[in-house]
């Protein structure tokens, strides 16, 4: 989805179809906040409880089932002030969200007052909005940002809504909501893998066969080279889309403890762990697109669609451009995931997942009075049911939850489930899980893509080139 995700300064998913957004991946619900009263907005349920249910009299301070409680009549949540603050960045994503708001209010009564922001401008001013008046609960994204609100007392940690749900979401996606802390801080709202994406019809042309080891990757490219096709499609032009190479290889070669180390400055990019990615990397030199330096990835994309390339490492965003160019293509496309190196990190079974979530404002000024109803609010929309209305809208927006029916999604977004369903670790995305100034714009970037431009570089020198620009960075000020 389409870059769903939050890029500092420009977004994959600012680049789908609207050129906003940012951040690794995405698109979506870009956001901000719901659940419980914005500044002045307060909430009456469209009609008054039955006589039959009588409202409990008071209400702990961490009941339990909050939702399951209020539709047996057992939790009282008449006197709700439910406010959301939103950024969209089309049409339908704001459908789907009608349709959460109208399914809410059907079982409890309570109709969110949903506000939006731009999440172009959103992502610049989070810092701001956080430590102002903001609303109780907003959307984001987890990676090294929300790591930093949380670091500095602006989210609060969710683990009593989470006791209640976390059946409903894989190891590898609750652990990307996880701090350092070992709290959790957001509920998963949907996601998107990177894989290798292929036409099945230009493969069963050749005969080709899905690699599942490095070595079988390197095979299937030359022999693509030989029947005369780019054997990958790449474009870099924006300066994101090298990234996402890169952290398949260290994570496959390295482990994802390492991945994050390196991206959050506790590794240097002096180790030899990274030469190692970098030696590795500079062997699918000759299989990418030519001139990739200077093409968008909606123009290496046209180079799959059409035939010319064999595969492409992308995120599933890209079917958006495929039905844009020719939608009757969809069908032909498939995708296997990141093949594996025979190291003891191939059980991780990392997947490169880019994800948004809700996370609750600690500095809300009516979240003491609305915690319930916002705890309720996340329960809700940790249901896979919830997720559904989302996707049914906006079918870019995967569902993170994996208690639905599966049945109700297409066959890619199906596939998809399934593949970062199974992964002990997901990331989201180079650019969200390292600092903005590190990843965002001609930075890092201008790095990788001088190893691609000259693979015969002393990559030692290169990666001192690295580190010292990471020394160099100012401490973090969050925004």
């Amino acid at each position: 989805m389409g870059a769903r995700g939050l890029r500092d300064p420009i977004s994959r998913r600012d680049l789908i179809k609207t050129g906003l957004l940012g951040a690794a991946g995405l698109t979506a619900l870009p956001a901000l906040i719901a659940a419980c009263k914005a500044a002045g907005a307060t909430l009456t349920p469209t009609a008054p409880p039955t006589p039959s249910v009588a409202p409990t009299p008071t209400v702990t301070p961490i009941p339990k089932d909050f939702l399951r409680r209020k539709l047996s009549g057992q939790l009282n949540l008449t006197d709700a002030h439910v406010a959301a603050l939103a950024g969209f960045p089309d049409a339908p994503a704001r459908a789907g969200m009608d349709a959460i708001e109208t399914a809410f209010e059907t079982l409890t009564g309570l109709r969110p007052n949903l506000k939006t922001s731009d999440p172009s401008i959103f992502r610049y001013s989070t810092a701001t909005y956080l430590e102002g008046a903001p609303d109780d609960l907003f959307t984001f994204s987890p990676g090294y940002r929300m790591r930093s609100y949380v670091e500095k007392g602006l989210v609060l940690p969710i683990d009593e809504v989470w006791d209640l749900v976390k059946g409903n979401f894989s190891p590898g996606i609750a652990a990307a909501v996880t701090g350092d802390d070992g709290r959790v801080y957001g509920i998963p709202m949907d996601h998107y893998p990177w894989a290798m994406f292929y036409r099945k019809s230009v493969w069963a042309k050749h005969g080709y066969e899905v690699p599942a080891t490095w070595d079988q990757l390197l095979a299937l490219c030359k022999r693509m080279k030989s029947d005369g096709l780019t054997p990958i499609a790449f474009g870099d032009l924006e300066g994101w889309g090298a990234y996402g190479t890169f952290d398949m290889l260290n994570l496959r070669l390295n482990g994802y403890q390492f991945h994050m180390d390196l991206l959050r400055g506790n590794a240097r990019w002096t180790d030899k762990r990274v030469g190692g990615v970098f030696n590795a990397w500079t062997k699918l030199v000759p299989y990418y697109t030519s001139g990739f330096q200077g093409l968008t990835w909606q123009q290496a994309c046209h180079t799959l669609i059409g035939g010319q390339a064999g595969m492409y490492h992308i995120g599933l965003f890209m079917t958006d451009e495929v039905a844009a160019v020719d939608k009757s293509v969809l069908d032909d496309i498939d995708f296997f995931e990141f093949p594996y190196f025979g190291t003891e990190y191939d059980a991780e079974r990392a997947v490169e997942a880019p994800m948004n979530i809700w996370a609750m404002s600690a500095r809300s000024p009516t979240l003491d009075s609305d915690r319930d109803n916002a705890r309720a609010y996340l329960e809700f929309w940790a249901q896979g049911s919830t997720q559904l209305l989302m996707y049914n809208s906006e079918p870019r927006l995967i569902p993170a939850a994996s208690d639905l029916d599966v049945s109700k999604l297409d066959r890619l977004s199906a596939k998809s489930l399934q593949l970062v369903g199974r992964a002990q670790h997901t990331t989201n995305y180079f650019d969200r899980d390292t600092r903005p100034d590190f990843a965002g714009g001609k930075t890092a970037g201008d790095f990788l893509i001088s190893l691609l431009m000259n693979p015969g570089q002393d990559v030692g020198g290169l990666q001192g080139k690295i580190q010292r620009f990471w020394d160099a960075l100012p401490p973090y000020t969050v925004y």
